[in-house]
């Protein structure tokens, strides 16, 4: 175990049984196929993609709010995937996540003293005055007031209630927090505030981030480790000045070109990938991504690529890396 690493992920398998009918065989949705990175502490890594590549489901498997079917992540040296619901305990306090629509993950009929204090009621065993004095300091972080705990959801507009939802991950003093595309049903202006209000609380606190997005504007503002996924796999991972100036994989760069320059007199080719992203079913032989790719050869149709280092730090699962 690195010490600098918070979370290790080695081989990790997430797959998904689907069945035609009651007689018909069998099939695995490769939803997560043999991913292995490091997320190392106090760091924002981003984890990019396309819609369906297995962002969501990876950081799920994480969390163990899904079980991974193999692989190892190792905590800060364990492997929490072997240890049982009590043992497990300590490390759910340390690990919270943010999902993407926060209507939704908040309940409409509680109050948001409740909604946020509830971790405090099972994993701290606070009393009523600790957890309404710890619930306006996180209020007041996040950039709301005291006596906002007691509005319901409903009351706030979508950018307060991701704060709130951010509030409610944080008030346990974790160490790792999971964004599922926080800003994504949010407006730009709004979407700023927020990211600002996660880049300030993650400098005072040294939290750790793994932010999922698909949007590299935001990743080029926040992150300082970027992972690329497509069809359940990592294709390129490293630093993300490294990635963002010389991406080395030919998706990694096909989604750069795709991003929009904030500069109307910039001219840029844009590349398109032909073709639908293929079914994680049956994903593609040798390179998953030979059958979009620009640059294919034969070697790439027969041959699965390792995922090897091309610069320091920097690694791409190619086998000729651009």
């Amino acid at each position: 175990m690195n010490q600098e690493n918070l979370i290790e992920i080695k081989n990790l398998k997430i797959y998904f049984p689907v069945r035609a009918s009651i007689l018909s065989k069998t099939h695995f949705v490769r939803a997560v196929d043999d991913v292995s990175m490091d997320v190392p502490k106090k760091s924002t890594f981003a984890l990019v993609g396309e819609s369906g590549s297995g962002k969501t489901t990876l950081a799920r498997g994480i969390l163990r709010l899904i079980q991974p079917n193999a692989g190892q992540v190792a905590y800060q040296g364990t492997n929490i995937l072997d240890l049982r619901s009590r043992e497990f305990l300590p490390f759910r306090r340390k690990m919270q996540i943010v999902f993407q629509d926060p209507f939704n993950s908040l309940h409409p009929r509680k109050l948001i003293k409740t909604i946020i204090g509830e971790g405090m009621h099972i994993h701290l065993r606070s009393s009523e005055r600790e957890i309404r004095e710890k619930i306006a300091t996180v209020l007041t972080q996040v950039g709301l007031r005291e006596e906002h705990m007691y509005r319901y959801p409903h009351e706030f507009s979508g950018g307060q209630r991701q704060r709130i939802a951010f509030a409610r991950a944080i008030v346990l003093n974790p160490e790792l927090v999971v964004l599922d595309e926080p800003t994504s049903a949010l407006d730009v202006s709004v979407q700023a505030m927020v990211l600002k209000m996660l880049r300030d609380i993650r400098e005072k606190t040294g939290l750790t981030y793994l932010f999922i997005t698909h949007n590299l504007s935001i990743v080029d503002y926040i992150a300082d480790e970027v992972a690329v996924m497509y069809l359940g796999q990592i294709v390129e991972t490293g630093k993300k000045a490294a990635v963002f100036s010389h991406p080395a994989h030919p998706y990694t760069r096909i989604l750069m070109s795709s991003n929009p320059i904030p500069d109307p007199n910039q001219n840029r080719e844009k590349q398109i990938p032909k073709g639908e992203i293929p079914s994680s079913i049956t994903p593609p032989s040798g390179c998953r991504f030979h059958t979009r790719c620009p640059y294919i050869q034969d070697k790439c149709k027969k041959e699965e690529p390792p995922l090897i280092e091309i610069l320091q730090g920097q690694k791409a699962k190619c086998h000729f890396p651009l």
